[in-house]
């Protein structure tokens, strides 16, 4: 007697305390349901993170019928756990609160001595959308949501092989946010998936909003303009590298996907290349590194030719510049750097814009502003002619994360155009090639596979070679190194 007393005593102290502990939210529910005579079993769960369909018809329903599986029937369900009545108490509340804030519903039978957490979880969230960084023509028009448990299943999709693994982790001491590291345990190497998951383990933080929280702590180098992880939310993407040999890092709450390790060329390459002939592919992916160098050079070149190297420009261009300058106050330099910081703030406020609202406000201020600098004779029509150029290759490049890589190299290369000329830019050249050169990613070095050369992979660098003749090499050669360690 003295024993059942003490059992229905833990049943009614954990309803209590998990509603002490969680400050009696709006959301928490606790229900007593009497399935016969005088047993009750207590239903505990935040109704803002369970489907409640589930609870109402299938939980509820059996317990009131005394349907609900016994406990061996239980431990063979993947979505049922039962926890032993003989633990201590202190371990049953943390294990029962953990439970209920991660959308599990409890049932407390005392009773019959039961304690089972119910797999109901179904946060409120979007359902799949197209991918809004990255657009395409054809190809899928799927993208990741901000659940993780959607996103499993999109690659899932894809990849239909039970090698494919995922090892769930839990980072962030007050957030507690659910992080998923994905691999194919026959492709990706052993040391890779090692290197990923001790730095992912090594993460020390109170919490993971985003992915972007991820990536600092885990990236080769924070000291570079250039990204070392692959950011995507695109469901097919992320499983052609998985299908490389690669690793994918999942966080929930976030569509972004971050994939290791990655290279400098693969910044140029998008999946609707590999929807298209290799013909098309290949000019669309030289259009793409041809954008890059114009969005990077093509404003400190014209700083330098203007400012210190005027018999390098053609006589008639020179002579058309020189009649645009006329009467206009700011030297070359100033100009372009003023143009371009208008431009970057005439972007940023159109992406902080409602989006309809944002692209009109970015295409009129855009041409408005230019038009009345020159009007005005405050710039030349060159400099916003230029200045427009390069605002428009650099959203060529298809890695959103990139492009703000290019936006800083640009500013960096003007000004030393502005105080050194051409060999300002030569130097800046030289220094960013050293700098690429001496990066790596989890091991990779970053111009694979340029530098070390390995010709067999570049089938797929500037060019896009037909698929028949990359069937051989599914795996690249970066990755293929990393098997051999």
């Amino acid at each position: 007697m003295g024993r059942r007393t003490k059992v229905r005593s833990i049943g009614s102290d954990l309803a209590g305390d998990i509603q002490t502990m969680l400050g009696s939210p709006p959301d928490l529910v606790c229900r007593s349901l009497i399935p016969d005579g005088d047993r009750i079993v207590q239903c505990i769960y935040l109704d803002s993170l369970v489907d409640k369909r589930t609870i109402d018809e299938f939980i509820v329903i059996s317990v009131q019928q005394n349907t609900f599986a016994d406990g061996p029937a239980a431990s063979g369900n993947q979505y049922i756990q039962e926890l032993p009545f003989t633990a201590p108490y202190e371990t049953l509340r943390q294990q029962v609160l953990q439970a209920v804030v991660t959308g599990k519903c409890v049932l407390i039978d005392a009773a019959r001595e039961r304690l089972s957490l119910i797999d109901t979880y179904n946060a409120p969230g979007r359902q799949v959308d197209e991918p809004k960084t990255e657009p395409t023509i054809r190809g899928a028009y799927e993208g990741f949501t901000e659940n993780i448990r959607i996103n499993i299943g999109l690659i899932r999709k894809r990849i239909v092989n039970p090698s494919l693994r995922f090892e769930q982790m839990t980072i962030g001491s007050q957030s507690g946010s659910t992080v998923m590291m994905v691999y194919m345990e026959n492709l990706a190497p052993e040391t890779l998936v090692r290197e990923v998951r001790s730095r992912l383990a090594a993460i020390r933080t109170d919490s993971v909003l985003e992915s972007s929280y991820v990536e600092e702590y885990i990236e080769d180098r924070i000291l570079t303009p250039f990204p070392t992880l692959l950011d995507t939310e695109r469901p097919d993407k992320t499983a052609a590298h998985l299908l490389e040999g690669k690793v994918a890092v999942m966080v929930d709450g976030t569509p972004f996907v971050l994939i290791a390790p990655l290279t400098f060329f693969e910044l140029f390459s998008s999946p609707e290349d590999y929807y298209q002939r290799a013909d098309i592919a290949t000019f669309i992916r030289w259009i793409r590194l041809i954008s890059f160098f114009a969005a990077v050079f093509a404003p400190s070149l014209f700083v330098a030719a203007t400012t210190f190297h005027q018999e390098l420009i053609p006589t008639e261009l020179l002579i058309s510049l020189t009649a645009q300058r006329e009467g206009v106050p700011l030297p070359a330099f100033l100009e372009v750097m003023l143009m371009e910081i208008v431009f970057e703030i005439i972007r940023e406020a159109g992406l902080r814009m409602p989006r309809a609202v944002g692209q009109a406000l970015s295409i009129v201020g855009a041409i408005v502003l230019g038009q009345a600098a020159v009007e005005a004779g405050l710039i030349s029509a060159a400099v916003v002619i230029v200045v427009a150029v390069t605002g428009i290759t650099n959203f060529v490049v298809p890695v959103y994360s990139f492009g703000m890589s290019q936006r800083l190299l640009r500013f960096t290369f003007i000004l030393l155009a502005g105080f050194m000329g051409l060999f300002g830019v030569l130097c800046g050249a030289l220094f960013l090639l050293a700098h690429l050169v001496s990066l790596k990613s989890f091991g990779v070095p970053y111009l694979t596979p340029l530098a070390p050369a390995n010709k067999d992979d570049w089938r797929d660098v500037l060019i896009r070679a037909p698929r028949p003749s990359m069937k051989p090499n599914l795996l690249p050669a970066s990755i293929r190194r990393l098997k051999r360690k």
